[in-house]
């Protein structure tokens, strides 16, 4: 079953896109949310000429993008917490925790904008992805220290 999305949903596709999904994956869970609409004829032109009139500001956003992806590339995060003798921090740091502290240097970015490259459960170096755009997804390093 072929539909148009009408917002991002992670691990299917972008906006406006015409994707091909399982029939019982659309007609009951995306096209009730609200999330997509069948891919017929008329709706394809409509998401054509959508696509045609965005154009324009999708390239002001890409640019916008990647401004602010040169800066978070730059940058190097330190997050603080407790950790056990072997290395092994309590708990885990969550994308919410890089996302605040994104904000505490000026970026506004939602944690759900943010994956992880690996678990971060110890000590150490590691590295978040950050989705700013459908082609500008800059990489944030930020370390993990103990909290004295």
């Amino acid at each position: 079953m072929e539909v148009i999305l009408k917002e991002d949903i992670s691990g299917l596709g972008y906006k406006h896109d015409i994707v091909e999904v399982k029939p019982g994956y659309g007609r009951n869970y995306l096209i009730p949310r609200g999330m997509a609409v069948i891919a017929n004829k008329s709706n394809k032109k409509l998401a054509e000429e959508n696509a045609r009139q965005m154009s324009h500001k999708a390239e002001k956003l890409k640019q916008d993008a990647e401004a602010v992806a040169e800066k978070l590339e730059k940058l190097e995060l330190e997050m603080k917490a407790k950790v056990g003798e072997s290395g092994k921090i309590f708990g885990a740091v969550t994308t919410l925790q890089i996302s605040d502290s994104l904000k505490d240097k000026g970026f506004d970015i939602d944690r759900k904008q943010i994956t992880f490259n690996s678990e971060v459960k110890s000590v150490g170096e590691y590295t978040a992805t950050v989705d700013l755009h459908r082609e500008v997804k800059p990489e944030v390093k930020f370390k993990v220290v103990a909290d004295q």
